[in-house]
């Protein structure tokens, strides 16, 4: 007789047991599904990425990286790159005809917020938030408040304050404007030799542009349409001085290095890099006007809809290895996003050494008092810079 009861309190223990393995599988099944088992590749795949934001000078290194050190998943990348306004219609086509050929986006805020406009991007965060680093915990104030920009439809990889910063050649500018003012009646009287690209794909024209109302005082400095008076006004005035406005930033610098201009609106970036490689000369000044504020710039990897369930796993694991601290080191370059990494705890000295001497040679020591103590703000949300975009086009650039 006790021999059964031991064994009915066994069988009653190993149903309590079972009870309880399959009430925490229960429990822990939402967050499994939530973390994704992607189907793997029964090949390698060739990833195509598509750069509008001058990326992989920064990304290229890592995304390399990760194709050398899992050959398993990727054969190779299949890199192009394109402005930034023709994005959106270049994936929207595609989508609609059932051909998607790009798998992943190198995008600034630009490039980002016409494909959100549009719906054009995957749902990454929260959705995948377990496939990737915890973003609250590891990224840079600034980069957070960018990623709090993509709305969860892409991934911070790199950061940098950005500006608007004004550069200048020293031997033609002797009275350098210091405020809006100032450099209102610079331009009065040296008409066309200021610059600024337009902002719909230049970074340093948009971070001008989003700058001004801080500067100006205008009601509402993240609404464009509404709360911009003072600064609409201001580049139609400035609008009157200068001869055109360059579809990229590249040609204000070569603008700027062969003498054509005098002064141009830069990011911290576009003042580094652009020495480094010799378009401007190494011995140009930056500057600031009073009462500025920085306008934070990112750039962002985004994944179009429309992506195979075994290319989203790969692309996922990719993302979380470019903001691993080794390969966020590769984000300092050449000064090309100026300091470049969006993770914490990535100091220079973790930067390749040809990094390590371009910022040595061509950093500026002043930019770290400017980034400490000025406010840093940022970029306007997509709705608001598509609207800001096209108004600029509209009443500003079309004048040209």
């Amino acid at each position: 007789m006790r021999h059964d009861k031991e064994s009915r309190v066994t069988t009653r223990r190993e149903a309590i047991a079972g009870a309880v393995a399959v009430g925490l599988a229960a429990a822990i099944a939402p967050k499994l599904a939530t973390a994704q088992t992607f189907p793997r590749p029964k090949a390698p795949l060739v990833i195509s990425v598509i750069d509008v934001a001058g990326d992989l000078q920064l990304s290229q290194p890592a995304l390399q990286k990760f194709a050398d050190t899992h050959p398993d998943l990727i054969a190779k990348f299949a890199f192009s790159q394109a402005p930034a306004p023709e994005l959106a219609g270049k994936l929207k086509a595609q989508q609609a005809a059932g051909r998607l050929d790009i798998d992943l986006v190198l995008t600034g805020n630009d490039g980002l917020a016409a494909g959100m406009e549009q719906g054009l991007w995957t749902e990454i965060l929260p959705k995948y938030a377990a496939k990737l680093p915890d973003l609250e915990q590891r990224l840079l104030p600034g980069a957070l408040v960018e990623q709090k920009v993509a709305h969860g439809q892409a991934v911070v990889d790199d950061w940098y304050p950005s500006g608007p910063l004004l550069e200048y050649a020293p031997d033609r500018v002797k009275d350098v404007p210091d405020t809006v003012e100032k450099l209102l009646v610079w331009c009065k009287a040296n008409p066309g030799k200021f610059m600024y690209a337009r902002p719909a794909n230049s970074g340093p024209g948009r971070t001008f542009v989003m700058g001004l109302p801080y500067i100006l005082g205008d009601k509402d400095p993240m609404d464009p349409i509404n709360g911009w008076e003072k600064t609409w006004a201001y580049l139609k005035e400035l609008n009157k001085y200068i001869d055109y406005y360059p579809s990229g930033t590249a040609a204000t610098m070569k603008e700027l290095g062969e003498g054509s201009r005098y002064i141009i609106a830069t990011t911290t970036g576009w003042d580094v890099n652009p020495r480094y490689l010799g378009i401007v000369p190494e011995e140009y000044k930056v500057t600031t006007l009073k009462g500025f504020h920085w306008v934070g710039q990112s750039n962002y990897m985004a994944i179009p809809k429309g992506i195979a369930e075994e290319r989203l796993g790969v692309l996922l694991d990719l993302m979380a290895f470019v903001l691993q601290p080794e390969q966020q080191a590769f984000m300092y370059d050449h000064g090309y996003l100026y300091p470049g990494p969006a993770i914490r705890d990535v100091p220079i000295e973790m930067a390749p050494k040809a990094s390590q001497e371009t910022f040595r040679r061509f950093g500026r020591p002043e930019y770290a008092a400017l980034i400490a103590n000025n406010p840093i703000e940022p970029p306007l949300d997509a709705k608001p810079l598509i609207a800001m975009f096209e108004k600029w086009d509209r009443e500003v650039g079309a004048t040209k």
